[in-house]
């Protein structure tokens, strides 16, 4: 095996993935994808001048003189709500009753608050089909209204290719009157785990065997990266079955095979054997801790699928296939999906207890980060070791430990990719 870095082995593996190609979705299955198209309006939004104040639609120029204390008075000729149009024309010394989002009527530009209006000390219900108002503060003209065009002109680039579709954005999308988009396909990823040890998680355990945890946690995290997971079950310790389950993966369309267990020293030859007799496949220590055997290659097509397909083999114990999928799997999946940030978002901690790392490999933390009143602090979840997946599902963050770096000391201030973000 050779021994190389999370670096280079990340770069190698990001070579062989691209964005997948577009596919058109209703709007909602947009949701966290990426645009493959710029998205032009054909309309302003809003496509009318309408009132952002429930009010009098009045002429600036007719109440410049307001005050409370010099009041101007206006005949009231008629009212408007929203979803309706005016069918009068506001003229001089006249005004209009007005709700928010309706269309401003006709001569109109300038919409007065009832509360800058005698109708603001009154009764509202007594007000209606009242014959005059008065206005009681002076207004310069536009304000309170909403002008057509004002969030989004027709012609314009509103959503650029690539950007990724949030619920703000399917509400642009919406308000365009947009049912379908295009965005590129989501992954289908195959996932596969190997082992004579391992049973489904609804079996009993019996002497020397381990449940399959495995392969849902790794589903879970391809459904929250945003691909498909493909739940090919376990792969027992010999060539037919390991085989049969990888051309399975292969017939199911899968875009990237992970598979779990098998690619360490000291695993049976066979697994390897096949994975090298169904492509070209490269086995590697990485400098990494927990995670340190990692498989990556490509399985071939076959007559019933031509395509060609990369092959991620993380390890076997359950802390570190998950550490390894974040380090490697996650990117690639978000790469085909299109999205170009791929790192975690990072805070700056202070950490509460000693860190050692004496392994010479770049050490993934699992900690919790809390909000205190001095600031963020971040404590690790426990014992550490590559066996206990609940030192993961305690952990919102990872602190990073570079290889060159041996001790980190409790009190320093330090950098924590966050996994999760808590509601502080």
């Amino acid at each position: 095996m050779n021994l190389i870095s999370v670096d280079e082995a990340l770069s190698h593996i990001l070579k062989h993935f691209q964005p997948l190609e577009p596919e058109r979705v209703p709007l909602l299955a947009a949701l966290d994808r990426v645009l493959t198209e710029d998205i032009v309006s054909e309309m302003n939004v809003p496509p009318f001048n309408n009132s952002a104040m429930d009010g009098y639609a009045v002429r600036a120029e007719d109440i410049g003189s307001a005050s409370r204390e010099n009041p101007v008075t206006l005949r009231v000729i008629g009212d408007v709500a929203a979803g309706y149009v005016a069918e009068r024309e506001v003229e001089r010394g006249t005004a209009m009753r007005i709700m928010t989002g309706a269309p401003l009527p006709p001569g109109a530009d300038t919409v007065v608050r009832f509360e800058e209006t005698s109708e603001g000390v009154e009764a509202r219900g007594a007000s209606q089909g009242r014959e005059s108002v008065q206005i009681l503060k002076a207004m310069q003209r536009g304000d309170n209204v909403r002008a057509a065009g004002e969030d989004i002109h027709a012609g314009e680039i509103v959503l650029p290719k690539g950007t990724v579709v949030r619920a703000a954005e399917i509400g642009v999308l919406a308000s365009l009157g947009r049912k379908e988009v295009n965005v590129h396909r989501r992954p289908r990823v195959a996932i596969l785990a190997t082992g004579d040890e391992l049973v489904a998680v609804d079996e009993p355990i019996a002497p020397g065997k381990i449940r399959n945890s495995n392969e849902y946690s790794n589903a879970a995290a391809v459904i929250k990266a945003g691909g498909i997971p493909i739940q090919l079950g376990i792969a027992r310790d010999n060539i037919a079955d390991l085989t049969a389950k990888i051309r399975a993966g292969l017939d199911a369309n899968a875009d990237l095979f992970l598979t779990s267990a098998g690619v360490s020293v000291g695993d049976y030859d066979m697994v390897k054997d096949v994975l090298n007799a169904e492509g070209e496949m490269r086995f590697w220590q990485v400098r990494m801790k927990p995670g340190k055997p990692l498989a990556f290659g490509i399985l071939r097509g076959h007559a019933g699928h031509r395509r060609d397909v990369p092959l991620l083999g993380l390890p076997g114990n359950p802390v570190s296939a998950m550490i390894s999928f974040e380090v490697f799997a996650r990117p690639a999946i978000l790469t085909m999906l299109g999205k170009t940030k791929l790192a975690r978002p990072t805070v700056r901690a202070v950490l509460r207890q000693d860190v050692k790392n004496d392994a010479q490999r770049r050490n993934f933390v699992r900690v919790v980060v809390e909000k205190r009143a001095e600031g963020l602090v971040a404590q690790t979840t426990g014992e550490q070791g590559s066996g206990i997946l609940t030192s993961v599902s305690r952990a919102n963050g990872l602190l990073v430990v570079p290889e060159q770096v041996t001790f980190v000391r409790a009190g320093e201030s330090v950098d924590i990719q966050m996994l999760d973000w808590p509601e502080w």
